[in-house]
């Protein structure tokens, strides 16, 4: 694996935006707006952001500065920047092979890349490619036996951090998927093949990488599944709302670090250190899920304060730049994850765009920390300003 020290960007993409711009151009009409969309109405996927860039930091110019420094210590690793890669289903077909180029990005350039249960690569593919360093997120099967063999590939593909997701108790409401009719693999309606054959790059990746499929579940399918009936098996393959007595039997089980993805309320945060949990990831699911909801950055502000010093504090959803995670960090976190930044990176510019993306965004974080005058990043909440 190839560490990558020198920081390099394509100029023409220096901002997430561009690179939504860009990765709209190439992708179909369906996975874009699967990517892109929120729920309901799209409220909280716009608060999520908004009430990130309402945080505002005050710089110290007189003082005698030495550098910025990124790298960050969590669960006993140093990675190279205080972002990762956050969890995303249905990668595949959104960009084909995406997961596999993003796990690549990740591990070379030191930052952690989580992989989703619903992902459309494989636990043992991804840590081939991260060299076992990758973290894994667990929808919660309805099968304990499916639970616990999951549980047991990660172990042996070496994933050092287990994610439990909890905030997805019921599908989202997502207007524009139902509209598109998306499913696993997409209906092949007219509207979609007229939207496939108008993105060739899209459609000549994706007959090169094949149709894309669970590949972590693909162990637990029935024989000769047809892929037009994998919703009905998803369905009940996973029992959705995450529980008390379903995260202990899990600790029970696993050695290594245990986070809990989804956590919006100080009530989940004093459950999630009762159970013996190493940290949590403040999140909103990219406000795919409960529009009627908080924005992220408000409960982690709240948490981070109250509970910072008993269990390690993490947040995704709403962070588009490298001022983003900064605001986020001085706001209480200690580590961040971004995901529809990434895929925007795959999307815009395929195969480098996951390097492009890392690298921009601690091009960006650097900027700001030279700017504020903060030299390590566990030092960014000294420079909040208070309200």
């Amino acid at each position: 694996m190839g560490r990558i020290t020198e920081i390099k960007f394509n100029s023409r993409y220096p901002s997430v935006d561009d690179l939504r711009t860009r990765a709209k151009q190439r992708m179909p009409k369906f996975a874009f707006e699967y990517l892109d969309g929120g729920c309901n109405e799209d409220v909280n996927l716009h608060k999520n952001t908004s009430h990130i860039r309402e945080v505002e930091l005050q710089p110290k110019y007189l003082d005698n500065y030495g550098s910025a420094n990124l790298k960050t210590e969590i669960f006993g690793h140093t990675y190279d920047a205080p972002f990762g890669i956050a969890p995303v289903g249905l990668q595949g077909l959104m960009w084909p092979n995406s997961a596999d180029l993003l796990a690549k990005a990740a591990a070379d350039h030191n930052i952690p890349f989580i992989l989703s249960t619903v992902s459309t690569s494989s636990i043992e593919r991804i840590s081939e490619l991260t060299e076992g360093k990758a973290w894994f997120q667990l929808y919660h099967p309805a099968d304990n036996s499916v639970r616990d063999d999951i549980i047991e590939r990660a172990e042996a593909a070496g994933c050092p951090v287990l994610v439990l997701l909890c905030d997805v108790p019921t599908f989202g409401f997502r207007p524009r998927d139902i509209r598109n009719g998306l499913s696993m693999p997409p209906k092949m309606t007219t509207n979609n093949i007229v939207q496939i054959l108008g993105k060739p790059k899209w459609a000549m990746q994706t007959l090169k990488y094949g149709q894309p499929n669970f590949e972590t579940l693909r162990p637990y399918m029935p024989k000769g599944l047809n892929l037009k009936d994998l919703g009905h098996f998803m369905n009940q393959t996973f029992s959705k709302r995450m529980t008390e007595d379903k995260i202990a039997a899990i600790r029970d089980k696993w050695k290594g670090k245990l986070v809990l993805k989804g956590v919006a309320t100080e009530l989940d945060t004093e459950k999630a250190i009762a159970l013996g949990l190493d940290g949590i990831i403040v999140s909103n699911h990219g406000g795919r899920q409960l529009d009627a909801g908080e924005s992220t950055i408000k409960p982690l502000s709240r948490i981070a304060q109250k509970y910072g010093d008993k269990i390690t504090v993490m947040m995704d959803s709403g962070m588009r730049s490298g001022p983003d995670v900064a605001r986020t960090l001085a706001s209480g976190a200690v580590f961040t994850f971004m995901g529809r930044s990434f895929m925007y990176g795959v999307g815009a510019l395929g195969k480098k765009g996951g390097n492009h993306t890392i690298s921009m965004l601690k091009t960006q974080l650097q900027q700001l920390m030279e700017q504020v005058g903060c030299e390590e990043v566990a030092a960014l909440p000294d420079f909040l300003k208070q309200n």
